[in-house]
């Protein structure tokens, strides 16, 4: 059995369409509070896929956010619908993809929680994150 799955995936309305290869060991739980503030929810799953093993079809919308970090992160989501589809760094040599839309997403078991330091207080009572 391999770590290595196949994922795919579109949007809401259908525009834009991600198929990737990700390593189920590399999907994650952020807890930033950009993760929070961007998608409504206390965390985000995200899965690791590197720059060769992803294909986009349509043009997500890019919009450039500076993390606490200070480096520069792509948030990429739908024009039309808003549906999230991933962050990369400027360089685009990785993406994060929100395995919520992703048809595989009750496969995607978060392996680690990262960011833990900006979990919710009312999470942290529930599981150690």
């Amino acid at each position: 059995m391999t770590n290595e799955i196949q994922v795919n995936g579109k949007c809401h309305c259908g525009k834009v369409g991600i198929k990737a290869s990700i390593k189920l060991n590399e999907v994650r739980a952020c807890h930033c509070t950009d993760c929070q503030k961007m998608s409504g929810a206390p965390f985000r799953a995200i899965a690791v896929a590197p720059s060769n093993k992803i294909e986009i079809t349509g043009s997500p919308k890019e919009y450039i956010k500076i993390g606490d970090s200070g480096n520069k992160r792509v948030q990429a989501f739908c024009s039309n619908c808003g549906t999230q589809l991933f962050a990369s760094d400027i360089k685009k040599s990785s993406y994060n993809l929100r395995t919520g839309f992703l048809d595989q997403r009750n496969e995607l078991e978060p392996k680690t929680h990262v960011f833990t330091h900006s979990s919710l207080d009312w999470i942290r009572k529930f599981q150690k994150v």
